[in-house]
């Protein structure tokens, strides 16, 4: 079933307004792990590349060596406060531009991208379907998308106390299907204590 309201926008915005100030402080150790997840995607120098949902920026730094200064770097957020905080962090020179914007409605062309990184992002996106089926439609056919969080699922419930359970949208049996459904193929799941690291490549159109 597809959740994708403005109830549903404005939920995340005021989630992640609340917490924008202190959440580096809250995450400080993650840097390594953003860049071994980044440095898996095979960016090229060159490549344009978004960081959906960027948060405070962690990746942009590690996304802008990759692509190097001839690439171009994109960060989108729904939340004006963290895109407050890409600045206060002075990660905001890492991207050639900075969107306010939903990651299910794109002000990007038709396959202008090489790739797209998304940290935390699949859990929070109102409608799953549809946010991954606008960064499929943003990015070039063979093009890449990482879907990452510095912990496991495992860990990260044990973090916030509760269960996994199988209809978590970052399971395996359930994010393959959606994935496939919405123009990506699945090419490494793991989902280990210390990193969760989707990489899916764009199908052909």
């Amino acid at each position: 079933m597809r959740h994708d309201s403005a109830d549903d926008r404005a939920a995340v915005r005021e989630f992640f307004t609340e917490r924008a100030a202190r959440w580096d402080t809250r995450f400080p150790d993650d840097g390594p792990a953003y860049a071994a997840a980044v440095a898996e995607m095979g960016l090229r120098p060159g490549d344009a590349v978004l960081d959906a949902g960027c948060g405070t920026g962690r990746a942009l730094p590690e996304l802008r060596s990759r692509a190097g200064a001839s690439g171009t770097v994109l960060g989108a957020d729904l939340t004006p406060a963290m895109l407050d905080e890409v600045a206060r962090a002075g990660r905001q020179s890492a991207a050639t531009a900075l969107l306010l914007a939903d990651v299910a409605r794109l002000p990007l062309r038709d396959g202008c991208l090489d790739a797209v990184f998304g940290a935390g992002l699949i859990s929070h996106l109102p409608g799953p379907d549809s946010g991954l089926s606008e960064l499929a439609r943003v990015v070039r056919p063979l093009g890449r998308l990482a879907l990452f969080h510095p912990l496991g699922r495992a860990a990260l419930a044990a973090r916030q106390g509760r269960q996994i359970t199988p209809q978590d949208i970052r399971a395996e049996p359930r994010l393959r299907p959606l994935l496939a459904a919405t123009g990506w193929r699945l090419l490494s799941y793991v989902d280990e204590d210390e990193r969760y690291l989707v990489l899916a490549e764009r199908e052909p159109v």
